[in-house]
């Protein structure tokens, strides 16, 4: 599942400008970095601190603490599908031609919540720093969550699961993000790797817990499980201990909050190519969430109520985090926006997989498509972050990512109704998964204009550069000859 962009170090806790004052970070000749950090009224003169990112100690208990916060949320959202058996037979009529459609929009509801908060959970951030954040919204999910298990219909489940619950997982979600850049530079390759890794660890393990607890507990007091991993994430946002100050955000007004222009940056949307991979994105992920949700139930259709379908989610886990690491570091070697050519062999891969589910009347090639999915879904996610960085800058990446999970947020919330619907009325969901590939696939295309487009741009630069460069040369030889001439006649005039 779409997860760990985490943001540069240099927008710790907060993404908007640096103020005067703010910690500046200075490149050294070995590629580490050092922030300089000038203490508060600090008489002139004074020698001002240096902060080195401390690559561990305390660190390696907020990484964990990161890593608990991808996996359990990301781990419950992407096991909806076994929920959504559940789901059905608790609250299911025979007699309602609507069921799985109504159904659906619980789980679809809550994922697009988590990006659809985003842009607004980075402001917060910016406002009252990781901890409060983190700890807050953890409490919130965790209320949402135990809310969910007292309900009797589906109605409110949409509320309580779907937005109070989806809504402190993404207030919890995003400060571990951000924590991370205050304790690692060298290592945090690395430690990005192990904390997205944390929901694949959840996404192979949860679905067998889940079936388990809803066979001898049932649905409620399964929910009720699940709040502990809730609680436990509360108490990791207690680690998020900021190292690096809080930029102020104060106005001249002296107003907490800061003005429009810092929440809201215009600049990402100047570049042609963010807009296309912003718009690109979002429609290749229509049917990005369709399996997720109903995979276990057309397996269930198909092979029967005794088939291990939780042996897919397991593969789609394993193959995801084993695809974070090998296109991770493969990306490095991708010079500028080409590697956005891995993210459209990725969409087209997930596309391709997605139409060949209906297609599989073997369990076992089932289990092939789930393993490619997973890979590719790895591939995906993982280069995201770069490819910002390629396209808007350092300065900008933050509200770039933070705006690309809100436009995110429309397709992953529609996609799988649809195709419960189509479900519902069709008979079968064949039809559903061969539709769900093709959003990938033309979503992927759109993709391949973002080099040209870059290089296009690229190359105007570097003409007007040039053509700057040949201005200002030019006005030089005038500025001489003009000199000359003036001494010339000076040199007449005295004789």
């Amino acid at each position: 599942m779409t997860e760990g962009n985490n943001m540069p170090e240099d927008d710790t806790e907060g993404q908007g400008e640096v103020p005067a004052g703010a910690p500046a970070e200075e490149k050294k000749e070995n590629g580490d970095s050092k922030v300089t950090v000038p203490e508060q009224a600090a008489a002139p003169g004074t020698e001002e601190v240096e902060f080195v990112h401390p690559e561990g100690g305390w660190g390696w208990l907020v990484m964990l603490a990161a890593m608990w916060c991808n996996g359990s949320v990301f781990g419950i959202q992407n096991a909806f599908g076994i929920l959504f058996l559940s789901l059905l037979r608790e609250f299911g009529s025979e007699d309602d031609d609507d069921l799985r459609f109504k159904t659906a929009w619980v789980g679809s509801l809550s994922m697009g919540m988590i990006f659809f908060c985003s842009p607004i959970v980075s402001v917060f951030t910016d406002i009252l720093g990781c901890r409060v954040t983190a700890v807050g919204g953890a409490a919130v999910g965790l209320v949402g969550l135990l809310a969910s298990s007292f309900v009797t219909s589906l109605g409110p489940l949409y509320f309580t699961y779907g937005i109070v619950f989806a809504c402190g997982c993404s207030f919890a979600y995003q400060p571990s993000l951000v924590i991370l850049g205050h304790y690692f530079k060298k290592r945090l390759g690395l430690v990005n790797g192990i904390v997205t890794a944390g929901s694949s660890v959840f996404t192979i393990t949860l679905p067998f817990v889940l079936s388990g607890l809803l066979e001898r507990v049932g649905l409620q007091n399964t929910m009720r499980v699940l709040c502990i991993l809730m609680f436990v994430l509360m108490l990791a946002g207690f680690t998020y201990k900021p190292l690096l100050p809080v930029k102020s955000i104060n106005t001249h007004t002296g107003s907490r909050f800061p003005p429009i222009s810092k929440i809201f940056n215009i600049n990402i949307w100047k570049s042609l190519g963010y807009r296309i991979w912003a718009f690109g994105i979002p429609a290749a992920l229509y049917g990005y969430f369709v399996p997720y949700v109903h995979l276990m139930k057309h397996v269930e259709e198909r092979f029967g109520t005794d088939a291990s379908k939780e042996v897919l989610l397991m593969c789609i886990g394993i193959t995801s985090g084993v695809g974070r690491l090998i296109f991770g570091r493969a990306a490095d070697y991708v010079n500028g926006v080409n590697k956005v050519y891995l993210q459209v062999t990725s969409f087209f891969i997930i596309g391709l997989m997605s139409m060949m589910i209906p297609l599989c009347h073997i369990f076992g090639g089932l289990i092939a498509v789930c393993l490619l999915m997973g890979l590719f879904d790895g591939c995906f996610i993982c280069i995201m972050a770069p490819i910002a960085f390629e396209l808007v800058g350092d300065e900008d990446v933050s509200q770039a990512i933070g705006f690309l999970l809100g436009l995110m947020s429309v397709p992953m919330t529609v996609g799988p109704p649809i195709a419960g619907f189509l479900r519902d009325r069709l008979g079968s969901y064949d039809v559903a998964f061969y539709l769900a590939g093709i959003p990938p696939i033309v979503g992927g295309a759109v993709l391949c204009l973002i080099p040209w487009v870059e290089a296009k741009r690229k190359r105007k630069e570097k003409e007007e550069a040039l053509n700057k460069e040949q201005d200002v040369t030019q006005k030089m030889i005038e500025h001489e000859k003009a000199q000359e001439d003036a001494q010339s006649k000076t040199g007449e005039s005295v004789l």
